[in-house]
């Protein structure tokens, strides 16, 4: 999933970060959290679903700040939710499909 720079701008006004010195360790840091939540819950478009975006944001927030150890457990119902949110059952023959070989 692309970064752009359009979420990364979201991302500096919620954590109030005005400078642009650590632009490309916050746009590896949004990645590694879109990364973490498509493999914990699965696909989803990043600027339709906001609740995928609260918690990409929300794990990105922990990582810079060295807490990131925390993130699962304090957020463990809102990544379940958004995992049976964006379940489908196609998703479980793709599953099955690539462990299949």
């Amino acid at each position: 999933m692309e970064i752009t720079d359009q979420l990364l701008t979201e991302f500096k006004q919620r954590m109030k970060i005005s400078h642009s010195i650590e632009d490309d360790n916050l746009k590896r840091l949004l990645s590694f959290s879109c990364d973490d939540i498509v493999q914990k819950c699965g696909q989803f478009d990043i600027e339709v679903n906001r609740r995928a975006k609260e918690l990409v944001f929300e794990r990105t927030r922990y990582a810079y700040n060295d807490a990131l150890e925390f993130f699962n457990d304090n957020f463990a119902s809102q990544i379940t939710s958004l995992a049976l949110e964006l379940y489908t059952p196609e998703s479980d023959e793709v599953n099955a499909d690539e462990t299949t070989i």
